[in-house]
């Protein structure tokens, strides 16, 4: 595949995803993940999420801005890691604000506490199995009685 089409299917499994799950760095450096629900992603793969200012995903950002967020979707995986920054501008907001956010702020963009994550991706790697979980499972009954490595699907690396 070439660049552009690994990164369309990069973006066309977190697209279909909607929500994933952000891992950063604690105070004690452990890692920690928590679901959000993707806001955008750009053509070149950076993410957008809304969050709320007091969150630990914030202070943690803050602290040390590199993560990870991995969606997944039946047989679609992808995993991408970059870093994040916190941003406050009330335009952006307003731009970005829609229905299922407010459900979360229902005083609108303009709350206090509303932020936005935006990561900025370095990195995507992603597994696919097309056939869904039948075609996984005869893969795996056909390695055991061949005695070979289980093979489904495809990956890929991009560079964001």
């Amino acid at each position: 595949m070439t660049d552009t089409e690994n990164i369309s299917k990069v973006t066309d499994i977190i697209n279909d995803s909607h929500i994933g799950m952000l891992t950063t760095i604690n105070e004690e450096g452990a890692l920690v993940s928590r679901p959000l629900a993707v806001q955008d992603v750009e053509e070149d793969g950076d993410l957008w999420f809304f969050t709320g200012r007091s969150t630990s995903q914030v202070a943690h950002v803050q602290a040390n801005p590199r993560v990870n967020v991995s969606f997944g979707k039946r047989t679609e995986w992808v995993s991408v890691a970059g870093t994040a920054e916190v941003v406050t501008d009330r335009a952006k907001i307003h731009e970005m604000w829609n229905q299922t956010v407010e459900a979360w702020y229902p005083d609108g963009p303009d709350t206090p506490e509303v932020c936005l994550l935006r990561v900025d991706s370095d990195s995507a790697e992603y597994w696919t199995s097309p056939g869904g979980t039948a075609a996984t499972v005869f893969q795996w009954v056909k390695s055991k009685v061949t005695h070979s490595r289980m093979s489904v699907g495809e990956s890929g690396t991009v560079e964001l």
